[in-house]
């Protein structure tokens, strides 16, 4: 109860003491100026309307999806809260413009979202999410109208929508290998964004976090946001990460490990965010072991590490995208 209490007074004050940097944007650099209006994002725009948007249903349904631990302790693919676990409550708030939800049509044309986060790049373009919420869309899969709305909340589009460019998802060749569950360790995935309907630029617009790798998997305070599909607002919770070794050997791996409560379909790809000089950094989004975790109250990370960056470089350096396989394609 000692450490408990020690850990909720550390959390609350890093919380109190952090919080006037929610909203922090970095300044647009000189030549961040408006190129002009684009009309692919102007369509998009058009496209998702409120209604459409809060319809979207979530990519990873089976996220949250049970209430507790899936299997007795000591048995194998044990997900859960441990018994007599504290759990961080969750709160709805209007976001941070470094994170919001995408958007897309799937093959039936029923809309789909997951969330996920601005990353600082180069090109002041890309978008950090999980790999299962965007393995359909790389190589040259239909874009089907993909676009990512920053801090998106209550049917608003507060930066406008900015378009996922052709060929510009970044999913690791060995998350399509091995799919969805033997390539837990490897669920992350970038977008390349293009301008919004002003021609402005994702980064230039909302600022950007910094991407940490080969950082270890126990962080204190971590910040994770995720978007409930379905929801007014995105979801807030203030935690820690731990090391978790699978036990399930159909999602083999070592994963990043948070409890944080009511995260549920919709919130995948979601950041976890630790402070970072002049605003935030990621180390984690809600992915890897069982997807993300198949109850509400714990989430996962794939750990970010050497491919994380391999990804990361390949992105902003125009790479050709990896393809799905014949058996992980849309």
């Amino acid at each position: 109860m000692v450490l408990r209490a020690r850990i909720l007074r550390y959390t609350a004050v890093c919380a109190a003491a952090l919080l006037p940097c929610a909203g922090l944007a970095a300044n647009a650099s000189a030549d961040s100026a408006p190129a002009g209006p684009n009309p692919v994002a102007g369509r998009l725009d058009a496209y998702w309307t409120p209604g459409r948007m809060a319809a979207a249903l979530p990519t990873d349904a089976l996220k949250g999806s049970e209430a507790g631990t899936t299997a007795a302790t000591g048995s194998p693919t044990v997900d859960g809260p441990r018994p007599g676990e504290y759990i961080p409550p969750s709160r709805s708030f209007d976001g941070i413009p470094q994170a919001g939800t995408f958007f897309w049509t799937d093959a039936t044309g029923t809309g789909r979202t997951c969330s996920g986060s601005v990353v600082r790049s180069p090109g002041h373009d890309l978008v950090l999410s999980a790999g299962h919420c965007l393995k359909g869309y790389a190589g040259t899969s239909p874009r089907r109208h993909l676009g990512f709305v920053p801090q998106y909340h209550d049917a608003l589009k507060p930066f406008g929508i900015f378009p996922v460019r052709t060929d510009g998802v970044y999913v690791s060749q060995q998350y399509y290998d091995l799919g969805e569950h033997a390539g837990a360790a490897y669920d992350f995935a970038f977008a390349v964004t293009e301008p919004n309907q002003d021609g402005t630029r994702l980064q230039d617009a909302v600022g950007g976090v910094r991407l940490l790798t080969g950082t270890g998997y126990y962080h204190a305070p971590v910040r994770m946001i995720g978007y409930p599909a379905g929801a007014e607002k995105p979801l807030e919770c203030w935690s820690w990460t731990t090391e978790w070794v699978s036990d399930d050997p159909a999602d083999p791996g070592t994963f990043p490990r948070i409890a944080c409560d009511a995260f549920v379909g919709g919130t995948s790809g979601g950041p976890m965010l630790v402070p970072w000089p002049g605003g935030w950094a990621v180390i984690g989004v809600i992915g890897g072991y069982h997807t993300g975790g198949n109850t509400p109250q714990i989430s996962y990370s794939a750990y970010f590490g050497t491919a994380t960056q391999a990804l990361y470089q390949a992105a902003i350096t125009g790479e050709p995208p990896a393809e799905p396989t014949a058996a992980t394609g849309p």
